[in-house]
């Protein structure tokens, strides 16, 4: 259950700011244009990647703290200057549009109100916490819509240039064939249990990539039953197919080559690509309103970076780190 709440940290940036002892620690870390932003509003949103971040050494935890840290607090930053000119504007957000936005969040993770609920509560919200969120992100984006306009269309040219600098996201029928070591985290583990599991995965990527054979430390280490005996061998999956976070790591490595050490929600990975193939480029025509959209997409990005950038030269921004 707990993709709901991932589904919430995707616009209310979810991440775990701790002191080293673990306590929360209130106080103002920013202020925009008189309006302050304290800790525990970065806070609250963390839960979920609070034991992640618990399992680094205490120089990797302080480092990843910090990093963590500035880009939450500009995130946030940005969300208050949106909200602030949201006010200004008078756009207003109707019951309605809360409902059906809730409603909305319920059908795409399969839940009830009450399993809702219980997924909040686990994170230590509630109820009446997500629907406020959910008004703020809502005006927000009516605002954002309303105020960024991306001018003019794209020409034939103009789309075949981008067709021609991003082909790779056009190619269709491309497999993969990866082979992986997991090592699993059960559910209910412990943060020194997962501490020491990620110093064993890190003990075996260090012998892979000292030249130990992938195939034969699968054999040992992977605790995939499905894959362990066949070198971690995964066999060829399409585009869609392989667990997303396998299939991100899988697409940046080249044939032969071993990924780093990262994690999913069945504990860490170590991944190897053993095949690629297909890959064939469609025809321009073929794709022609998806690169549309596309290119769409890039200059709304473009113009939005643009907006927000002028939002903040005409800001008074404090930042107390």
């Amino acid at each position: 259950m707990k993709r709901v709440l991932f589904g919430m940290a995707t616009f209310f940036l979810s991440y775990g700011l701790l002191s080293p002892s673990g306590a929360v620690v209130d106080r103002v870390v920013a202020v925009v244009n008189q309006e302050i932003i304290t800790f525990s509003e970065i806070e609250k949103w963390s839960r979920p990647f609070r034991e992640e971040i618990r399992t680094e050494d205490r120089l990797g935890r302080q480092e990843r703290l910090q990093e963590v840290l500035r880009k939450v607090l500009d995130k946030v930053i940005e969300e208050k200057l949106i909200e602030q000119e949201a006010r200004k504007s008078g756009i207003k957000v109707t019951s309605k549009e809360i409902e059906m936005a809730i409603e909305e969040v319920k059908q795409k993770n399969k839940v009830d109100q009450e399993g809702l609920e219980k997924a909040l509560a686990s994170e230590g919200l509630t109820f009446e916490t997500f629907r406020k969120e959910m008004e703020k992100r809502i005006l927000r984006a009516k605002f954002v819509h309303s105020a960024i306009k991306v001018v003019g269309k794209p020409g034939e040219k103009e789309l075949r240039e981008f067709f021609q600098k991003n082909v790779d996201r056009y190619r269709v029928d491309e497999s993969y064939r990866p082979a992986h070591i997991l090592f699993l985290i059960p559910r209910e583990a412990a943060p020194e249990e997962i501490r020491r599991i990620r110093r064993k995965s890190q003990t075996v990527l260090g012998r892979i990539k000292e030249g130990a054979d992938f195939g034969k430390m699968a054999m040992e280490f992977s605790e995939d039953p499905s894959s362990r005996n066949e070198g971690g061998d995964l066999g060829f999956f399409k585009k869609g197919e392989l667990l997303p976070a396998l299939e991100k790591e899988a697409s940046k490595l080249r044939i032969g080559e071993v990924s780093g050490l990262f994690r999913t929600e069945l504990g860490y990975h170590i991944l190897k690509l053993l095949d690629r193939k297909g890959g064939t480029l469609p025809p321009f025509e073929e794709v022609k309103e998806r690169v549309r959209a596309d290119y769409y997409e890039k200059e709304w990005e473009q113009a939005y970076q643009q907006f927000l950038s002028k939002l903040k030269e005409k800001s008074v921004i404090e930042i107390k780190l």
